[in-house]
């Protein structure tokens, strides 16, 4: 895999003294949620300029839940119906759309979310999506990332953070966090590396928009001021 590189120094979590109005973000979520955690982390020391007005898990067990309790987050989970069968896709579109409608948010976050939405879900939200994805996208889209970049012999992995479009993980890449592949690396060892660039590169990327260095077309209040859509991905590296 070649790595073209943009050379940025900045930091995710360096407080900042902005008096721009917080982003208010809806975070998506299915598991853990340990970036989730990050976010409210920076949030709640005042290392990024954001509002999480809302939570939405599609699964009642996720832990994230917990974590968005905890930092008194409003939370809605939509994992079943009242007959206890799974909730179709169109069922939680209908809840989460009129979610966003109550909380108005200028971003909405997939991290960790892992459920395929819809095209028309997608263009009808009121605020642009992106999500946190575990491989230097175009390369590995969809799961078990690490273990198919290991058996391919990459040198390089990481993570992206890109646009949410119709086709799974194909929208315009916003940012990478890299690192190399170590030679006894196992798909473990490369996840828990992978996870660590994780809470790094995505509240970065948020500080981007936040200050109005990234641009995001479909919403003009996130970027009112000398902005671009890079052709190449911003990078991030993580030398351990």
């Amino acid at each position: 895999m070649s790595v073209d590189t943009v050379s940025i120094e900045t930091k995710p979590t360096e407080p900042t003294t902005s008096t721009t109005k917080p982003l208010r973000i809806v975070v998506l979520v299915s598991g853990r949620g340990s970036n989730l955690q990050v976010l409210i982390d920076a949030m709640q020391a005042g290392a990024l300029p954001i509002e999480i007005v809302g939570v939405i898990s599609n699964r009642e067990d996720a832990y994230a839940i917990t974590r968005a309790n905890a930092a008194s987050i409003p939370v809605v989970t939509l994992s079943h119906v009242a007959n206890g069968k799974r909730m179709g896709i169109k069922t939680f579109e209908r809840h989460a759309s009129d979610q966003f409608i109550a909380w108005q948010p200028d971003l909405i976050v997939l991290a960790g979310f892992m459920r395929v939405l819809s095209a028309s879900f997608i263009e009808n939200a009121p605020a642009p999506m992106i999500n946190l994805h575990p491989s230097l996208l175009p390369a590995y889209k969809g799961l078990d990332t690490h273990q198919r970049a290991i058996q391919a012999g990459e040198r390089h992995h990481g993570c992206s953070v890109h646009v949410v479009t119709a086709e799974l993980d194909a929208g315009t890449v916003l940012t990478q966090g890299l690192l190399e592949i170590n030679q006894k690396e196992t798909a473990d060892s490369l996840k828990t590396r992978v996870q660590k660039l994780e809470h790094q590169l995505l509240p970065w990327t948020i500080l981007l928009l936040a200050k109005g260095a990234l641009s995001l077309s479909r919403d003009q209040s996130i970027h009112e001021q000398n902005t671009f859509l890079p052709s190449t991905p911003l990078k991030l590296y993580l030398d351990s």
